[in-house]
């Protein structure tokens, strides 16, 4: 007997539902991670700016572990292998209100961190040392000269690489499926399991990685048109 192709079974009732609810936690999951790495990717870049060897040496450490080893170990380590320090009491609040998901976040923003801060400090190295010396030499701190001189030319600078980012970013949250965190590819993954369309249930979830891919790639080439409009 062929195999016949039945959408409207995984896009109907609970399984409808648990589509919807992946998607909900992949965007969380996304967003959340996409804001707090990049404001660490910044304070990354300005702390490593510093002419101090023990912090320099610091957030390079930082930079090449989450450059180097694999995301989905990242990902064991906070959830297994942070758990292990905390005291018990601890571990079972987080898992009370949903342990999975926080950590997911923290690795995927760390990590992301780490990729950005190195974008931030590409874009830095192509402004003229001159520049901060003009800016310091007219008052500014050099924490004010960062702010209105410095990051404003780097962030531009950055920004093909930093939107670059962004996408593998939303396509790395399906990662988060190791650690038990709900998101579309592990929903889709438990709608294969209970009803056996597989090619269904991963051919939607494909869809929608595709769809929302398409849209953060769009919205790149629309913030990358304004950029060269302004530098002209």
């Amino acid at each position: 007997m062929g195999y016949h192709l039945d959408f409207g079974k995984v896009l109907q009732g609970e399984y409808l539902d648990l589509i919807l609810q992946g998607i909900q936690t992949t965007m969380v999951l996304f967003v959340l991670s996409w804001i707090f790495g990049l404001v660490l990717a910044i304070i990354l870049t300005v702390v490593r700016a510093v002419e101090f060897r023990p912090t320099q040496l610091l957030v390079a450490a930082f930079v090449e572990y989450h450059r180097n080893v694999p995301m989905l170990i990242q990902l064991f380590v906070w959830y297994f292998g942070f758990a292990v320090v905390l005291p018990d009491a601890v571990n079972e609040y987080l898992n009370d209100i949903g342990a999975e998901i926080g950590y997911a976040i923290v690795a995927l923003a760390l990590n992301k961190a780490a990729y950005m801060s190195e974008d931030f400090r590409s874009g830095m190295r192509s402004i003229h040392p001159a520049q901060m010396e003009a800016a310091r030499s007219i008052g500014l701190t050099y924490l004010g000269a960062m702010r209105w001189v410095i990051l404003p030319q780097a962030w531009r600078l950055a920004l093909p690489a930093l939107l670059g980012q962004t996408l593998i970013l939303f396509k790395g949250t399906s990662l988060a499926a190791g650690i038990g965190v709900a998101e579309l590819s592990y929903q889709a993954r438990y709608i294969e399991e209970q009803s056996f369309r597989i090619f269904e249930a991963y051919g939607i979830a494909t869809a929608i990685y595709m769809l929302i891919s398409f849209a953060i790639m769009w919205l790149s080439a629309v913030l990358s048109d304004r950029f060269r409009l302004r530098v002209k």
